[in-house]
């Protein structure tokens, strides 16, 4: 076997986003492309004005016919020896079947175990040509993705729709010789919930119930559980006490802004810095959109962990304080970093931009919330959440001048899951505690609003 193939399947796919066995995704796409080739549709308005778009510009063009080319060229080193999708047309074909669809869960019917899901449909689609030279300047061109904004604005519209509930409760069906579509309301994807839910690791004893409907705030007595769309579903929100906050009157102790793994720390970070490299540093002038408080973080720390499929996608305040500012940097959406790709000795990341998610901090779209600690050893912080590919709805609800207790709702993602950091200014020196693992991207979950770090 090609040793770039067996690097590839060994690599993981942190979050849940895609399932791990790839023939799961092909098969997804084959199924894709049958019902579009049954159900012909027009291009919904933004996906139409993305191929004139492209049409209409020469070097877009040659990008996006390229893309899929050199990712065809490069199939001896997926996975499967195959690319699904052969050219940009069939993949614009591809999207606007995705417009009114909602993810789906699977069971694999061998062995009767959760099979994962497609929680980055379009992404499936683009994985191979993202990582190509041509599809790394494809998703960097600033149009492209203003319209890809678009189109998932277009999206979000079915998902907040109560049409996008049918995989809620949908009846047990096949996807294939090997692979059931199962409701995300029936035994099986609930349990799988219960589980991501419980093995959150955390501070003292576990507090989590053992069941869907004692974790989560629902209403079992109706057939969707009180949720009135996917998106309703994907943000739902724990009931009191099963996420309590660590040291609630210790302003020392800092706890964890996201339900998420801890994938690194790192300290003495720079002001400004190369990114883009197969390093991929962190740039505290890109990360904050070349804020005017930029200056105050560098030589700092940043704490950086990511978020999974099947868990909770709302943000917390890791301290208490005053929110001093907050925006939206609107960025890119199929970005990875080049030397994640096909550049890569060992192969593409097979479940792109997982493995891009610090060079993500500065091109992705991303919230910046900045809060002044009540306590002055800490003093500004600020926590960014960052948007990976569907998931770049970054929803703040919080406003500056407000005050915020420890573990207070700072906001959300919407249709899907991503990564966030943490910044703390040079002189906070802290203590962090991953409860016996290290950060990495094999690492599991914490429980949010679980003691994180002490300053020391």
């Amino acid at each position: 076997m090609n040793k770039a193939v067996e690097t590839r399947l060994n690599k993981s796919r942190p979050g849940g986003w895609v399932p791990q066995d790839q023939a799961h995704i092909r098969r997804w796409i084959a199924r894709l492309q049958k019902y579009v080739a049954q159900q012909p549709r027009p291009l919904v308005p933004p996906i139409a004005q993305l191929r004139d778009l492209v049409n209409a510009d020469p070097a877009l063009h040659a990008q996006a016919d390229a893309m899929f080319e050199e990712a065809w060229r490069h199939e001896h080193l997926t996975p499967l020896g195959q690319i699904e999708v052969k050219s940009f047309d069939e993949f614009l074909m591809l999207l606007n079947g995705i417009m009114t669809t909602a993810p789906e869960a699977y069971q694999d019917i061998p062995t009767h175990a959760p099979s994962g899901l497609i929680g980055f449909p379009i992404n499936a689609l683009l994985d191979w040509p993202m990582a190509t030279r041509s599809g790394y300047l494809f998703f960097a061109n600033a149009l492209i993705n203003q319209q890809f904004k678009k189109i998932l604005g277009h999206w979000a519209l079915f998902l907040q729709s109560p049409a996008s509930r049918y995989v809620l409760t949908e009846p047990v069906s096949r996807l294939d010789a090997e692979t059931l579509i199962v409701p995300w309301l029936g035994k099986l994807a609930q349990a799988e919930m219960v589980q991501v839910a419980r093995a959150a690791l955390g501070e003292g004893s576990n507090p989590t119930p053992t069941s869907f409907e004692t974790i989560f705030q629902c209403d079992p007595a109706d057939p969707h559980y009180g949720f009135g769309c996917w998106d309703a579903f994907f943000t739902r929100t724990f009931r009191p006490g099963v996420r309590p906050v660590s040291a609630q009157g210790n302003d020392g102790v800092i706890v964890n802004a996201c339900e998420s793994a801890p994938l690194q720390v790192k300290t003495g970070v720079s002001r400004s810095d190369r990114f883009w490299l197969k390093g991929q540093p962190y740039s505290l002038d890109n990360m904050l959109d070349f804020d005017e408080t930029a200056s105050q973080f560098e030589g700092g720390t940043v704490y950086q962990a990511f978020l999974s499929a099947l868990s909770y996608h709302r943000w917390h305040s890791p301290v208490s304080g005053t929110i001093r500012k907050v925006r939206v940097v609107n960025g890119t959406y199929y970005l990875e970093n080049q030397y994640e790709g096909f550049l890569d000795a060992d192969g593409a990341d097979p479940s792109a931009p997982n493995n891009s998610q610090p060079f993500l901090t500065s091109v992705a779209t991303r919230a910046l919330i900045f809060i002044e600690a009540d306590n002055p050893k800490i003093g500004l912080m600020c926590v960014v959440p960052v948007g990976m590919a569907e998931v770049s709805s970054c929803d703040i609800t919080v406003k500056a001048g407000d005050r915020v207790k420890k573990g207070d709702q700072l906001g959300m993602f919407h249709f899907g899951g991503s990564t966030h950091c943490l910044l703390f200014r040079k002189g906070v020196e802290l203590a962090f505690d991953f409860y016996g693992q290290t950060p990495s991207l094999e690492a599991t979950n914490l429980r949010v609003n679980t003691a994180l770090a002490r300053v020391k």
